[in-house]
């Protein structure tokens, strides 16, 4: 007997006797030989649509089947038995039948992710920094860069509150003019750090680590972020790379994923290395292949948040210093959104004007 067969087995009728039922043995277990079997039943009228599958005499795979008539298989009807108690094999049905019966069967036995209905967008700011002390209260166009970074997030509409994470009081004491603020400890070494911190206490089911320094993010980009969180656990965005200047620059952080749109690695080295065109310009480069700029902006459910921060610094990010790639180390799957919009952060003191200049040209919306 293998996988794929039909085969007789004695079922319990309403009578109480037991008669020989045809079943399908989806899969079988070593070392001992167990076959785990679903029934086979000509009650037509007893379809799960979606779940349960008919076979009739059109199928090509019928007349090996041995069965007698269009029946039913009935995947909700699964049983274990031991090879000595079948009464023997009668047909087969095709591999592809098989396959297609049990990755049905895989789907609907998948844990499902919880449905997400609170979801936060957490901005962590910290007061101090190298290249610009205090940068979160500098004013732009007559607000504070962390207002302008709220009330776009405030357009986004997956999002349920926004909260400031900061552990300076000058911070909380601007920021509480607009915006909910929620005190941290000093010590954490990163933006995620200190955002579980507030997911830890703070009800909901999913959080977005918004970049203080992005007065100009893109509603749209949280929002895709968010809607990402509903078939995975962690979830980010990226977009093509079109200024040459970007191409080898380690400050710009590169990703490549899988046909899954799921993140293979990041790097801040040039990834993929094009063998076959290494000897061409970057602008060449760039039109033969969509290389990906990660940006910095990050779904998480919260459990997978709460477990993320509790693993120790890993290898490859201490080597790249990317806090991302721990989740990947750990299991953690990453879906990688891609959007049309770069971001536009202000890193030091002489982008202030860059961005000044873009919001009184488009109003922040183009």
């Amino acid at each position: 007997m293998k996988e794929g067969d039909v085969i007789l087995i004695p079922l319990p009728q309403a009578d109480g006797q037991r008669k020989p039922r045809p079943a399908i043995i989806l899969r079988a277990f070593r070392p001992f030989g167990d076959l785990l079997v679903c029934g086979v039943s000509t009650q037509l009228h007893q379809n799960v649509a979606g779940f349960d599958e008919l076979i009739s005499r059109q199928d090509r795979d019928f007349r090996t089947s041995g069965l007698q008539s269009e029946s039913l298989i009935r995947l909700g009807f699964l049983a274990e038995f031991a090879p000595s108690r079948t009464l023997g094999v009668i047909g087969e049905i095709s591999p592809e039948r098989h396959h297609r019966l049990l990755a049905r069967l895989s789907d609907f036995l998948a844990p499902r992710p919880t449905a997400i209905r609170r979801v936060l967008g957490i901005i962590p700011a910290r007061y101090a920094s190298t290249r610009f002390p205090g940068k979160p209260l500098h004013p732009i166009a007559g607000k504070p860069l962390l207002q302008h970074v709220v009330e776009r997030c405030r357009l986004a509409k997956s999002l349920s509150e926004v909260i400031v994470a900061t552990d300076d009081g000058r911070i909380a004491d601007v920021s509480r003019k607009f915006c909910r603020v929620e005190m941290t400890r000093a010590d954490h070494p990163s933006g995620s750090d200190r955002i579980a911190e507030v997911a830890a206490r703070c009800p909901c089911d999913a959080v977005i680590n918004i970049q203080g320094d992005e007065p100009l993010i893109d509603p749209d980009g949280i929002d895709a972020v968010a809607a990402a969180l509903a078939t995975t656990e962690m979830s980010t965005a990226a977009t093509r790379i079109q200024d040459p200047a970007e191409y080898d620059n380690p400050n710009v952080v590169k990703v490549v994923v899988n046909v899954a749109g799921r993140a293979l690695y990041f790097s801040r080295r040039t990834i993929p290395c094009l063998r076959d065109a290494a000897s061409r310009s970057i602008g060449e480069q760039l039109a033969a292949f969509p290389f990906l700029k990660h940006l910095g902006l990050y779904g998480y459910r919260r459990e997978t948040l709460l477990r993320l921060v509790n693993y120790p610094c890993s290898p490859l990010e201490q080597a790249e210093k990317l806090e991302q790639l721990r989740a990947l180390e750990n299991g953690i799957p990453i879906a990688v959104v891609e959007v049309d919009r770069d971001s536009v952060g202000v890193d030091t003191p002489e982008d202030v004007a860059r961005v000044e200049a873009f919001l009184k040209t488009t109003n922040g919306h183009e």
